[in-house]
Formats: C-alpha cells, sequence, structure tokens
C-alpha cells in the first residue's frame, strides 16, 4: 500500500516536471528562433552596407531614434551583436540539452524505482 501511494507520488511529480520542462522547452525554442532572425537581418544589414562606398553617411538605430554614423564603426557593430547573438543561440542549445538531459534522467530513476519496487514484490 506505502508503495503503491510512492509510485504514485513518483508518476505526480513526474507529470508535473515534464509539463513545466516542455513549457521551459516551448519558450526556449521560441527565444532561439527570434535570435536567429536577428542574426539574418544583422547580416543581411552588413551585407548590403558592404555594398557601399566608405565615405557614406549612414544612420545607426538608437532605440527609436537614428544617429549618423561612420561606415566602419557601423559594420563593427552589427559584427558585435552578431556574434552576441550567435552566443546567446548557442547557450539556448545548452539550456535545451541540460532540460532534456534533466527530465531524461528522473524518467530513468523513475523506471528503477518501479523495477525496485516489482523486485520487493516477487520476493
Amino acid at each position: 500500500m506505502a508503495a503503491d501511494m510512492e509510485l504514485k507520488k513518483a508518476f505526480t511529480e513526474m507529470q508535473l516536471n515534464k509539463i513545466e520542462t516542455s513549457k521551459k522547452l516551448r519558450f526556449i525554442d521560441f527565444q532561439e528562433e527570434q535570435l536567429k532572425k536577428s542574426k539574418a537581418r544583422y547580416e543581411l544589414t552588413d551585407s548590403e552596407i558592404s555594398q557601399l562606398p566608405e565615405d557614406t553617411k549612414v544612420y545607426a538605430t538608437v532605440g527609436r531614434m537614428f544617429v549618423l554614423s561612420k561606415l566602419p564603426e557601423l559594420r563593427a557593430e552589427l559584427k558585435t551583436k552578431t556574434e552576441k547573438v550567435v552566443e546567446m543561440i548557442g547557450q539556448c542549445d545548452k539550456n535545451k540539452e541540460f532540460l532534456m538531459n534533466s527530465l531524461k534522467e528522473q524518467e530513468e530513476s523513475l523506471r528503477d524505482l518501479v523495477q525496485q519496487k516489482k523486485n520487493n514484490i516477487e520476493k
């Protein structure tokens, strides 16, 4: 009887954890998608402005306003932003991997618990 309650509690905890983990994974996927879009936008902008002469007046966005900037400075800023986004995408991948591994570990521990209870009943 106590074993049944312990198993039921473990299953309930795992089910709740699985729901939370799937929510977190969906959020990370959404975040990663947005970061990839930003990366593509930065790369596209850089490829377009790389065709301009060096003395061309360009405007960099700062919040909601545009500030006159030099072309090399703007390209350097875009490169920095792209590198930061790539780093953040890598972090998202690591977070997803960690969540998946923790979920697998919990499932394995639950299987071990079920097997242990099954072995105790057979004895």
